[in-house]
């Protein structure tokens, strides 16, 4: 007699919604921590709790094998403060305005999701990812 066998695996999957590795932003002085958190992590997305592309971003990067570190801003208040520090921080000679999300790569900013998007799409991300310590294989 012939018959099927059928098995059932279960996988715990990270639902959608929540970041890989959310970062906590402290109420005092965010401006040194998120200063902090870019210089402290290889790669570093920061974008606004919800966005549609900041969730396109991390998970092209987890599709990489890249666990971004991701700091989600969901007060009107931070945003104003993260992205003042962000324009201090990040732009060189001030001729680029920070726009989110912003993705920064060895402490430095990369760019946005069409940056990242770009990058990967012509092969240069992956060699950019490995020169950071952002990914290793």
């Amino acid at each position: 007699m012939q018959g099927t066998i059928s098995c059932t695996r279960h996988y715990n999957m990270i639902p959608a919604a929540e970041s890989p590795r959310p970062l906590p932003l402290k109420t005092e002085k965010t401006g040194e921590n998120v200063r902090t958190l870019v210089e402290e992590n290889a790669l570093i997305v920061i974008g606004r709790r919800g966005c549609c592309m900041c969730h396109v971003v991390k998970s092209l990067l987890l599709g990489l094998g890249v666990n971004p570190a991701v700091l989600e801003i969901d007060d009107q208040e931070k945003e104003e403060e993260v992205m003042s520090e962000l324009e201090r921080i990040g732009v060189e000679g001030g001729r680029e305005r920070v726009k989110l999300p912003a993705v920064y790569i060895g402490g430095r900013l990369f760019g946005g999701l069409d940056r990242v998007m770009a990058t990967h799409i012509s092969g240069e991300l992956v060699p950019i990812l490995k020169d950071v310590g952002a990914l290793w294989l």
